[in-house]
């Protein structure tokens, strides 16, 4: 089968396309027939080496999958068109039996630490298999699972979000921002656009955000407490990291809470920590989310309540132009790869 894997650590260079033996499932998983691949920021950490994923090499990326079943496979016959839920779990530790099976102490994620979709097939645990919502084409279900099982998490399990309360989402024309505006909107919050480009803030508005700011502006956070009379946001979406976290911290409105998944621009946070406590603010973070939040979110795209941003589709063949098109930030939606 084509696959694109890279056999060392380091710039789209080392993402090769070649031929590998089908795999074989082990008792308990599926094979799939991976139809559309889309691409993360994890992607590129993880070709760029990060220590914290322990990622055997050679390795196939990819988290966000959609195919088709390979085979029959319990509930699911051969031919079944899937999506896959990205988060690896054990099923039998406290955190699964609790239902938080995204921080289980065996966790793991998809194209990370184990083989992902840019693949013709791919064996995966059978808990995984999640049913695709038929009206999304098979890229636009590949540009789903990772961002909008995220989004959902990190609003309404970990900052629960209520109606009527004020969102401000950082990085608004990412996977995860234009998930979070959509989830945002449906929960019945005011939604806040924070990107780096005029046009993407106009985009960001056409999902239904209500007001948009450009942070490349000295006074960004300024002008977001303006849309709260002076307040701030009830709750703020992070995961630019590093570039943003301090003044998405002093923006917060008192007793607020800012959620956050990611550090995109590094991993230092750098605020007051006088003004977290002074405040009484809240920081959470958030990983991922569960098994049931993926159903639930596959549920909300069949009734239509959510839609998918695809910024680009290109071939498995072209996995190095997709991931320079990712490190560039010169997209609003998801990149996704299509397999022959």
């Amino acid at each position: 089968m084509k696959v694109v894997r890279i056999h060392q650590f380091g710039s789209v260079d080392n993402l090769v396309l070649e031929d590998v033996p089908e795999p074989t499932p082990s008792p308990g998983q599926a094979l799939v027939r991976v139809r559309a691949c889309a691409l993360n920021h994890l992607d590129l950490w993880v070709r760029n080496g990060v220590p914290a994923y322990r990622t055997p090499l050679p390795h196939i990326l990819g988290s966000d999958i959609a195919g088709e079943m390979a085979e029959d496979c319990g509930e699911f016959k051969a031919g079944d068109p899937v999506i896959l839920h990205p988060v690896l779990s054990c099923r039998r530790c406290e955190m699964c039996i609790s239902g938080r099976d995204n921080i289980c102490r065996n966790f793991g994620i998809l194209g990370a630490h184990v083989p992902g979709g840019y693949a013709q097939y791919l064996a995966v645990d059978s808990i995984n298999l999640v049913r695709k919502p038929e009206r999304l084409s098979w890229v636009e279900a590949a540009s789903i699972p990772l961002v909008f099982l995220t989004a959902h998490h990190m609003l309404l399990e970990r900052a629960k979000l209520q109606a009527g309360e004020t969102v401000a989402v950082l990085a608004a024309g990412s996977g995860v921002g234009i998930a979070a505006i959509q989830i945002a909107k449906l929960a019945g919050a005011t939604v806040v656009a924070i990107a780096g480009s005029d046009q993407k803030l106009a985009r960001a508005r056409e999902l239904g955000a209500d007001f948009g700011v450009n942070y490349t502006q000295p006074d960004w956070g300024k002008q977001v407490r303006s849309f709260t009379k002076g307040m701030g946001p009830d709750v703020v979406v992070e995961h630019v990291g590093e570039a943003t976290f301090p003044e998405s911290v002093r923006m917060m409105r008192p007793g607020g809470r800012l959620v956050t998944c990611g550090a995109t621009t590094g991993p230092d946070s750098g605020f007051d920590i006088r003004v977290l406590y002074s405040r009484e603010l809240n920081v959470l973070g958030s990983m991922l989310g569960s098994l049931r939040e993926s159903h639930r979110v596959a549920e909300l795209f069949a009734a239509g309540k959510l839609k998918p941003v695809v910024d680009s589709v290109l071939p498995l063949s072209e996995a190095r132009a997709a991931h320079k098109k990712l490190e560039d930030r010169a997209v609003f939606g998801k990149v996704v790869l299509e397999i022959p």
